[in-house]
């Protein structure tokens, strides 16, 4: 936005410009006896042209940043049902009585999706000066909400400041402003001083809005309480046929079957879209098919009596016809990040090659190509959400989904997931013992070392992920006992050496250490002839690592280190399977 006084320069010499040129023209016409009148006029003038341009120095600038927007519009469905429901939480937005309002209702019943509605109307409304949002991941994390706030309000908030200093400067930046908080996804019972949080209040004005499963942590809040209840039979079936279809009626007999796997679903939005768009994805609709679908979703609700659990075997039951093993794999593989966790279409496909989920082929295109087809499948089924943030397509699974695939599914196919749950301790060997382990999670934590001579007995574990925890060190027994390790992920971890073992896991074929900033020495790799990919971008490696050229079977090496010296002469034409390379040093 240009500055006042530059628009006030740019006026004036628009003017003098007209001034000039009405001169010239002037001067043009005037007999030969008046110039020397007209003379003194010019000169007048051109002092005026000189005094204005000495002042367009604007050495501070020519623009002022913009304001910065009071929030962002998230990307939504039409709201079918919950009409009244969004009405209420409105009106106390509005209204001066209520400062801190709760919404709550069983997962999968619409709270989210309401709460997206009303943060883009409270944009338009123009009403308040910040309207942010903030996703809250179990377990609470009083830093990570802290930063999504000042990020919100264009602040930096820095980690290593003592906690009371953090939440005094959150206090002092949210009371400059009149603003809507809105926490999505709150499970426990939190305190607002102890994050920074200014308590609403009439005279500032400004509203808290929390979505949560508990009407015991909105109640412990002092929330004003909006239920959010279960669709209407009506509001039920419009949703389902927007999602499916309504061309599916023009099949003789259907309608009454389709009304009866609506009514499986118990009103709840999540089940019905996931339910509906797992019938779509099957194709032309047929009546043998709709029907043995329905015996087979009152099964699953009928089998179970605790509440969550019908509602898990509701969104099995579109798991399960899926019916296609590779695409259910790929849907399982999304459960062990972190909740909320939103991946990016590349990173998902490339862990799924990496696990070896997707059909191998020779061409890494290929690969992506039948990748696709399994991303396009699960989002048409409704299994995970995809946004659009800056022209790159990103995709999420909804978080009830999520504990569906760990409670319901996790277990029986040998996962143990426990990413972004704040531990400081790697589990116990007696729960690596529990169950023949397949993949084990444990991104996302604050586990800072591993302790010596812990030894988990795990042969059938094909994938071991420790990214994004601040692991120092990695002891030389931890992989002495997981002789069939595929995938190795140690990205993002303060590791600055990796332990010799590693050249027993003779069939890992893929090793993640991207943004391992300290790593500078890792041992011989050349035993690990079944290494597919090795990443090691933004590593503090200054030299290859040893072995490397009998990597035959590398087809991806990501070598973007500032401080590698060079790559020695004739590796590169040994990695006969190479098909992606990337490489930066000094």
């Amino acid at each position: 936005m240009v500055k006042e006084e530059v628009q006030g320069w740019i006026q004036r010499v628009q003017t003098i410009n007209d001034e000039v040129q009405t001169i010239l023209e002037k001067a043009q016409r005037v007999k030969w006896y008046r110039k020397a009148c007209l003379g003194k006029h010019v000169r007048r003038k051109f002092d005026e042209v000189k005094e204005i341009h000495e002042q367009g120095s604007f050495t501070r600038g020519l623009v002022i940043a913009r304001p910065p927007a009071p929030g962002s519009i998230i990307p939504t469905e039409n709201l079918e049902g919950e009409i009244s429901a969004k009405e209420r939480i409105w009106e106390y937005l509005m209204g001066d009585e209520v400062g801190t309002i709760g919404v709550c209702g069983i997962g999968g019943v619409g709270k989210t999706t309401i709460m997206k509605h009303v943060n883009n109307d409270l944009l338009r409304e123009n009403r308040f000066q910040k309207v942010i949002w903030v996703t809250v991941s179990y377990p609470f994390n009083v830093f990570e909400v802290q930063k999504k706030i000042v990020d919100a309000m264009d602040v930096k908030l820095r980690e290593d400041e003592e906690q009371m200093r953090r939440v005094a400067k959150l206090m002092e930046i949210m009371g400059r402003v009149r603003f809507v908080l809105i926490l999505d996804y709150v499970w426990d019972n939190i305190s607002f001083n102890d994050v920074g949080i200014l308590e609403p209040t009439p005279q500032n004005g400004c509203k808290v809005v929390i979505t949560s499963r508990s009407a015991q942590v909105c109640n412990y809040l002092g929330c004003k309480i909006v239920k959010v209840q279960p669709f209407s039979a009506e509001e039920s079936l419009n949703l389902f046929l927007n999602k499916v279809g309504h061309d599916v009626l023009q099949v003789a007999g259907l309608e009454e079957i389709l009304k009866l796997i609506v009514e499986e679903c118990a009103g709840l939005p999540l089940a019905i879209v996931v339910i509906a768009g797992g019938m779509k994805a099957e194709g032309e609709p047929n009546i043998v098919e709709w029907r043995n679908a329905l015996n087979d979703l009152r099964q699953r609700v009928k089998s179970v009596n605790d509440m969550e659990e019908k509602i898990f075997g509701r969104l099995r039951f579109s798991y399960d016809r899926l019916r296609n093993l590779e695409i259910q794999k790929c849907f399982l593989y999304c459960s062990l990040f972190r909740e909320d966790y939103e991946f990016s279409r590349e990173e998902l496909v490339e862990g799924w090659i990496d696990e070896g989920l997707i059909h191998e082929s020779e061409k890494r295109q290929d690969a992506y190509d039948r990748a696709d087809v399994s991303l396009n499948r699960l989002e048409k089924n409704c299994l995970l959400e995809k946004t659009v943030d800056r022209a790159v397509n990103i995709f999420k699974m909804h978080d009830v989904v999520r504990d569906m695939v760990i409670k319901s599914i996790g277990s029986g196919v040998g996962y143990m997931v426990k990413a972004g749950r704040k531990l400081t301790e790697v589990p116990n060997e007696h729960e690596w013992w529990a169950i023949d382990l397949n993949k084990v999670s444990l991104m996302a934590n604050y586990i800072s070392e591993i302790p010596i001579g812990l030894t988990p007995r795990c042969p059938t574990l094909s994938t071991l992920i420790l990214s994004g925890n601040p692991l120092t060190k990695i002891p030389e027994s931890l992989f002495e006992d997981m002789s069939g390790l595929k995938v190795l992920d140690l990205s993002r971890t303060n590791i600055e050496a990796l332990p010799s073992s590693i050249s027993k896991l003779e069939y890992l074929s893929a090793l993640w250490l991207k943004g391992c900033e300290r790593l500078k020495c890792l041992p011989s790799l050349g035993k690990i002839v079944e290494l597919k990919k090795l990443d090691l971008r933004w590593a503090a490696i200054e030299v290859v690592p040893q072995g490397m050229e009998m990597l035959v079977s590398l087809e991806y090496l990501d070598l973007f280190c500032k401080d590698l010296k060079e790559i020695p002469t004739g590796i590169l034409s040994k990695l006969s399977s190479l098909q992606y390379l990337v490489a930066k040093g000094d």
